[in-house]
């Protein structure tokens, strides 16, 4: 027997979508406004099914956060979030855990470091400048798990962006390189502390994508054609790609991945010269 189009009453119809995520609940921390890549993956896991509850940083990004995240509806969870407090954050889980009972997703799309030490020489990185990028960037992936994970009791995923800066060299990345170095260890640690617990932990290793955050890095439009360039398929990717690989990882389907970094860049990580 096949699957697709059955009949009813000889009337052909299409069997309702089950989605891979149907069922599931998760918060989303990042977006910023719609060219996020917290939001493309957040558009991607509510197709998919899952409830989803937004955090927000700051009054001047609440007004863009509550309009993307109403269209989920009128009783979405959008709260604020500073990930260097940690009250902040015990807050938050509590919210998440008087609205769903239970947590299976987080996404962590969290990254900060002065405009000043993403330029010049990674060398001339002030101590003050180079806590602040791994308070934001990296440590803040290990508090949001602390709170999430007494939430998540049947399992979940964990999900943390990173970038090709975190293993090689990138011009005027500088202390951020370091930072998601730090973020994909930390990663590695967190897998390892909640297997037992089936809570999975992994990072999506992005291309350059024109977000709000990547346009604070000099020479970003020369990033762009440098990959496509130089990637074999010759392109950039496009925000789905991202939404896809989130619901993937998100999923049944990828139960056996955990403390992996997962290259989403049209393949450029693996090229030499």
């Amino acid at each position: 027997m096949g699957f697709g189009i059955g009949f009813h009453r000889g009337i052909p119809y299409a069997p309702a979508h089950m989605g891979l995520l149907d069922g599931k609940t998760g918060i989303v921390f990042g977006v910023a406004n719609k060219r996020s890549i917290a939001w493309a993956i957040a558009q991607s896991w509510a197709k998919e099914g899952a409830r989803l509850a937004f955090t927000y940083q700051g009054e001047r990004l609440q007004k863009n956060v509550e309009e993307l995240a109403g269209a989920f509806g009128s009783d979405t969870l959008i709260t604020p979030c500073d990930v260097t407090r940690d009250e902040d954050i015990t807050r938050v889980f509590a919210e998440v855990g008087q609205k769903f009972g239970t947590l299976n997703l987080l996404l962590h799309s969290v990254a900060f470091a002065p405009k000043e030490a993403l330029e010049g020489d990674f060398l001339n990185t002030t101590r003050d400048a180079y806590l602040l990028a791994h308070n934001v960037s990296a440590y803040s992936l290990v508090a949001l798990a602390r709170e999430a994970a007494p939430l998540m009791t049947d399992g979940g995923s964990i999900i943390g962006m990173s970038y090709y800066g975190a293993e090689k060299v990138v011009a005027h990345y500088n202390v951020m390189g370091v930072a998601k170095a730090s973020l994909e260890a930390s990663t590695r640690y967190l897998a390892y502390d909640l297997g037992p617990r089936k809570i999975r932990v992994n990072c999506i290793s992005a291309g350059p994508v024109n977000t709000l955050a990547a346009r604070g890095i000099s020479g970003f439009s020369e990033m762009l054609k440098h990959y496509e360039a130089k990637s074999p398929l010759k392109r950039n990717l496009i925000p789905e790609e991202l939404g896809a690989t989130g619901v993937f990882l998100a999923s049944d389907g990828a139960a056996a991945i955990t403390g992996q970094v997962i290259y989403v860049d049209c393949g450029y990580q693996i090229m030499g010269m």
